[in-house]
């Protein structure tokens, strides 16, 4: 008997174990959550310039964020601590509606883009998966010239062709930080979502699905 429920209790503990496994997933954007254009507790506003225009949307599966800049550059960021071993895949949804004329990462000047997705590290490094405007997409190269601070961005789309249409992006963040930084990546620290035309003096405008850290693809 004691065999027995030793047996039954290892069989419970391992699929128990697989189970949690399988599901393993940090939410880090629900736009369901929001309400009104004001952010949830988690989340804060950040203005670098101009107004931010913010508010929730719905799309055909779901609520969304919307975000429109008019001269502007703004973000909203949140604090987490995430295993990028763990769960390594970042995926989400996103749509642009309008591009940043003349916008392009690669010169300072015209350093705008519709829609970023930064995620920060606890080493103070950022990789920023991007829409850009004109630089091709899957480039990926570093995004910043200031001393000491290390962004590196990857271009997942650029232009117009799929502007008004929802797209699923997915990068395995592990795998992304090694080749831009040379080392394994170390946990993550936040998240930022951002919007800027200030540089080019135009407008932009997107929306953001579901955010979320998985550790194996659906």
């Amino acid at each position: 008997m004691l065999r027995i429920r030793l047996f039954l209790f290892l069989t419970l503990f391992v699929f128990s174990d697989l189970a949690r496994a399988s599901q393993l997933a940090v939410i880090v954007l629900n736009p369901q959550s929001w309400g009104g254009g004001r952010p949830p507790a988690d989340w804060q506003i950040k203005v670098n310039h101009g107004k931010p225009i913010i508010s929730s949307c719905a799309a055909t599966d779901g609520s969304c964020l919307h975000l429109k800049s008019v001269k502007s550059s703004f973000a909203l960021e949140r604090d987490v601590d995430v295993d990028p071993y763990e769960t390594r895949y970042l995926t989400w949804r996103w749509k642009v509606v309008e591009l940043p004329a003349g916008g392009d990462f690669r010169n300072a000047w015209t350093d705008d883009q519709a829609a970023q997705l930064m995620v920060g590290f606890t080493d103070r490094r950022v990789l920023t998966y991007i829409w850009d405007t004109t630089a091709p997409k899957g480039t990926m190269q570093p995004a910043s010239s200031i001393p000491l601070v290390h962004i590196f961005a990857v271009v997942c789309e650029s232009g117009a062709l799929d502007v008004n249409r929802w797209l699923p992006e997915m990068r395995d963040v592990a795998a992304d930080y090694e080749r831009a930084y040379g080392k394994s990546a170390p946990h993550v620290k936040g998240l930022r979502i951002q919007i800027n035309s200030q540089h080019t003096g135009t407008m932009a405008e997107s929306s953001f699905g579901e955010v979320v850290f998985r550790n194996k693809l659906e």
